[in-house]
């Protein structure tokens, strides 16, 4: 599995209609609040043409690429924070993500039912002050829980109460928590209280086909109104919607009929691995080719165990092979035999790309 990421927006901006166009599951995606209540779970696997590569050059049974799970999290309204719409229950689904993709609509559409008029970061700013707002209650509840405790002298309370207080600091003048400066002990003690506004971010914003052409003239302009520098693709999620259904032949035809990109899915996917600073690495026998993903600095043995426990337990070595090499070469033997292919210890850092030959 590569990482959970959440769908956000208001009512009505396409989460869905993005979902299935991510997945090809023909979730109900229909124009009224609340469509979705239950979040619906797509797995999709991550394209990757160096495991292609790979497969042509070791010959293994089958192939497996990385995954990533879209989670379609019901639309937010004003007021969610306080339980409005379902609020609680569509909150708590996106604290079990590592990421939210967070979809906003930058088209005007009569049908379309919606409190006013079209305004990205009108429509930003309402899902970010609900999340606000429920990360202060949170951290104000965990702040009295502690305070006593701090003020006795109690190292580790008074630690929490510092960061917490922090936090809290931050919330109360409208900062999203991802936006301030926390070292990684500090992250990691908010990560543990499941803050929302901690998590990473990056926008969807689902244009029109009229708008694909302007797409990084509009992305600029929402992100400079809305003061946020967060990653941000340019889809339209109906056309992605719509092309998904046809055959590749037809894809590509259509695709260049209205000057699409061919990867408009895959960039989202890979925005997100870029937001959580995820690599890929790849593992090879002759029963399979497959793609694994863990996080930037991961170790050789941390890898091993992603792979298999035993592998962890029993770890001796691990022989590395950048892909890069098998692109060029097109053979293990001869990258081998002329001294290419390294041999490491556990403390080895996984780097993107690396085809890694464990020995237990």
């Amino acid at each position: 599995m590569g990482f959970k990421c959440g769908i956000v927006g208001l009512p009505n901006v396409g989460k869905s209609t993005l979902f299935n166009a991510l997945t090809s599951i023909n979730v109900e995606a229909s124009n009224y609040p609340f469509c979705t209540i239950n979040p619906n779970i797509g797995i999709v696997p991550l394209r990757d043409s160096r495991l292609d590569i790979i497969e042509e050059v070791a010959k293994p049974g089958k192939k497996t690429c990385t995954s990533m799970e879209f989670v379609d999290i019901a639309g937010l309204v004003k007021g969610a924070s306080r339980g409005e719409g379902l609020g609680n229950q569509f909150l708590a689904a996106i604290r079990e993500v590592d990421a939210i993709a967070h979809v906003v609509r930058c088209f005007n559409e009569p049908s379309v039912v919606s409190e006013h008029n079209v305004s990205p970061s009108e429509d930003i700013n309402i899902i970010h002050s609900e999340l606000i707002e429920k990360d202060l209650e949170t951290v104000r509840n965990f702040i009295e829980k502690i305070y006593k405790k701090a003020q006795t002298g109690i190292k580790e309370a008074k630690i929490l109460h510092e960061v917490y207080v922090k936090a809290r600091d931050l919330l109360e003048k409208g900062t999203l928590l991802r936006q301030g400066s926390f070292d990684k002990n500090e992250l990691e003690i908010l990560n543990n209280i499941q803050l929302l506004t901690i998590k990473p971010e990056f926008y969807v914003f689902n244009i029109s086909e009229e708008d694909i052409e302007r797409s990084e003239e509009i992305k600029a302009g929402i992100l400079k109104e809305s003061n946020d520098s967060a990653p941000a693709v340019c889809i339209s999620a109906k056309i992605e919607e719509e092309i998904n259904g046809l055959s590749p032949e037809e894809q590509k035809a259509f695709r260049e009929t209205l000057n699409l990109d061919t990867d408009t899915l895959e960039r989202i996917v890979r925005c997100g691995y870029e937001l959580l600073k995820l690599v890929t690495f790849f593992t090879v026998n002759q029963n399979e080719g497959r793609a694994w993903t863990v996080s930037s600095g991961t170790m050789a043995v941390d890898a091993a165990g992603k792979v298999h426990s035993d592998f962890k337990e029993k770890f001796i070595r691990v022989e590395v092979v950048p892909v890069s090499l098998i692109i060029t070469h097109r053979s293990f033997s001869y990258i081998r035999e002329k001294g290419m292919a390294k041999i490491r210890g556990k403390d080895y850092i996984v780097e993107d790309g690396d085809i890694l030959l464990f020995k237990i």
